[in-house]
């Protein structure tokens, strides 16, 4: 590899890096056919064009520079930063994943002794750390594509590879999440297809707990994930597509308060599942659930989560009832209560959530007057501090006279609401200020 020195810019290379804070992908590749321009330059910093569109966020130039042989794991910066730490520092998921798909090293320290994951959580790009805790080399599936040894077939068919590794670098690990992903593919969607991944599931897990730098995380995400391709194995028998069944069988809530049992028993059963009892993660979810009564916080799809992804809890980010997206805003419009991401996630439990729509909406109204009344009493109070702040002032007659509107607090202006209309008859609604609920929990 040609040494190159930093600093060092021909007048092509340092118009590139203007480019590219600029965003013009076209000007960037007429640059880079240039002779004169080598894609893995080092500006006095020791920053790559690469580092550079990772850091701004420029999706489609990393992309651009990647494809022109940019060096990923080029590790010539002053403080040992990498394209995949500028890319976490960023907080861009996208760019985070492309880089990690180039084949962008995840252990690499900068001159402080921290990885692209730990300098992201450490910024609060709790996303960016995710999707690299997340991450699961396609190399390290295509093994099981090719026939090893004595086998005369592969453990896994080429044409599963790529649906299959969708599903494994998955960061929403809700059962009902993954089984819509099984059900939207019709390479997954069969039987005999999820039997074979499954088996190849397992074997990932036991190559990751018998190895020498043992990888527990990795390992209970594996088996969890094979338990629920063994469930869905159960209503796929005979030819019979039944993965709707699945899906309303885990949504389905108990009569009382609408918590989906069935669901928590399935990761409750696949945790304790785990063939490995020695495993110091396994002996943590174990104390963090057992306690627990069924329907109780926390739940134990809430603690697998954390544990594997190691997300933590989110004070202003909302997550889909239905897949247990984050980020979902689209509200039940009757009870404000329920949270989905589209109509889709809403059809598809509202044969559950009707049946308690009524008492959650009798409950919101109940909490919207208990704070209304609140707000109500504050505002007194203000009232009564300002008025005895404007009585108690030594001033003459004319000076004292003060308008109401100085001493009254302007009223709140409420945000508007956007309003999707559901064939069951019922509206998911979407709340400019995350809803009315949210600012008050």
């Amino acid at each position: 590899m040609v040494h190159i020195e930093k600093g060092e810019l021909t007048q092509e290379e340092k118009a590139l890096l203007e480019v590219i804070g600029k965003g013009s992908v076209q000007e960037a590749g007429t640059l880079l056919a240039n002779k004169n321009v080598r894609v893995n330059c080092l500006d006095e910093n020791g920053m790559t064009p690469l580092m550079h569109a990772a850091y701004k966020g420029k999706l489609d130039m990393c992309k651009l520079l990647l494809r022109h042989g940019a060096d990923v794991n080029c590790h010539q910066h002053e403080h040992g930063y990498t394209a995949l730490m500028f890319a976490a520092l960023s907080g861009n998921k996208d760019i985070t994943w492309v880089m990690l798909e180039a084949g962008a090293e995840t252990d690499v320290v900068n001159s402080v002794g921290r990885t692209a994951a730990q300098m992201a959580a450490f910024v609060g790009q709790h996303d960016c750390v995710t999707v690299i805790n997340n991450f699961f080399p396609r190399e390290r599936l295509d093994y099981y594509t090719k026939p090893q040894g004595l086998d005369k077939e592969p453990k896994l068919p080429p044409k599963l590879a790529a649906p299959l590794h969708k599903i494994i670098t998955v960061t929403n690990l809700h059962p009902v999440k993954i089984v819509m992903l099984i059900n939207e593919n019709p390479l997954l969607a069969e039987a005999a297809a999820l039997n074979k991944c499954y088996k190849v599931m397992d074997l990932i897990c036991e190559k990751c707990m018998k190895q020498r730098d043992m990888n527990e995380v990795l390992a209970v995400k594996m088996h969890y994930i094979s338990c629920i391709f063994q469930k869905c194995i159960t209503f796929l028998k005979d030819g019979e597509n039944k993965l709707d069944t699945l899906i309303k069988s885990l949504l389905k809530g108990r009569p009382s308060d609408g918590f989906p049992v069935y669901q928590e028993k399935l990761i409750r059963e696949s945790i304790r599942k785990f063939p490995y009892c020695e495993a110091t993660l396994l002996q943590q979810l174990v104390r963090s659930i057992a306690p627990v009564e069924i329907g109780s916080d926390p739940t134990a799809f809430s603690v697998l989560t954390q544990a594997i992804t190691g997300q933590v809890g989110f004070v202003d980010v909302e997550f889909c009832t239905t897949c247990g997206e984050k980020g979902a805003s689209k509200r039940c419009s009757v009870c404000k209560m329920v949270i989905y991401c589209d109509q889709t996630c809403q059809k598809t439990h509202w044969f559950a959530h009707k049946k308690i729509c009524k008492n959650l909406k009798d409950i919101y109204e109940k909490q919207q007057l208990e704070a209304a009344k609140e707000k109500s009493e504050e505002e007194n109070n203000g009232k009564l501090d300002v008025n005895s702040n404007c009585v108690n002032k030594e001033q003459p007659e004319a000076e004292t006279a003060i308008s109401q509107e100085e001493c009254d607090p302007k009223e709140p202006v409420e945000g508007e609401k956007e309003s999707l209309q559901c064939d069951a008859g019922s509206e998911c609604s979407q709340d400019a200020t995350a809803g009315p609920l949210a600012s008050e929990e």
